[in-house]
């Protein structure tokens, strides 16, 4: 096994089990607010959507919607792909969310087949090129580390979106 077939196997089985979560969610789930202090996803005058955002460490920290959460995760997928593919890179403010939780896992499972479809391209010395994203400036760290980062980055977001779905189900008295 390669290191890339690592890489991939790794990605696919946290997107088999991102797969449990969406599949359960509705459109209401995506919206739904866990906590007085929160940050979600809003519809502003012109009909866009944006997410929360500040750029300071806010404490208490905001508990994120699903909503939230899935733009959190357009956003560094599409700038991590951006970098990958030596694209122009978004700006935050520039990746909005779709307005939907249907429009949403439809725009994450084409981010994910996007990034299946690199990492069938790369080859095993393509890991071993210098990274841009997400570190900032001059750094050691490669695409292998990259690829390494947006594994536990979804990982992480799927445990979070699995959380606030149980909670709210548990709530509901689903």
């Amino acid at each position: 096994m390669t290191r890339l077939d690592l890489v991939r196997w790794q990605f696919d089985l946290t997107w088999s089990l991102f797969e449990i979560h969406l599949d359960a969610l509705t459109d209401d789930d995506f919206l739904w607010v866990p906590a007085a202090v929160c940050w979600t996803v809003r519809i502003g005058s012109d009909g866009l959507w944006r997410p929360d955002w500040d750029e300071n460490e806010l404490d208490p920290v905001p508990v994120p919607t699903i909503g939230w959460i899935s733009w959190h995760i357009g956003w560094w997928w599409s700038v991590a792909l951006d970098h990958l593919h030596q694209r122009t890179v978004r700006e935050r403010t520039d990746i909005l969310w779709p307005g939907s939780g249907g429009s949403a896992m439809v725009w994450l499972r084409g981010l994910k087949d996007e990034y299946r479809a690199l990492l069938d391209r790369l080859s095993d010395d393509d890991l071993d090129a210098a990274a841009t994203f997400p570190w900032p400036g001059e750094s050691d760290k490669t695409v292998a580390h990259t690829l390494a980062w947006l594994n536990a980055e979804l990982m992480k977001n799927v445990a979070e979106v699995g959380q606030l779905r149980l909670i709210r189900a548990a709530r509901a008295g689903l």
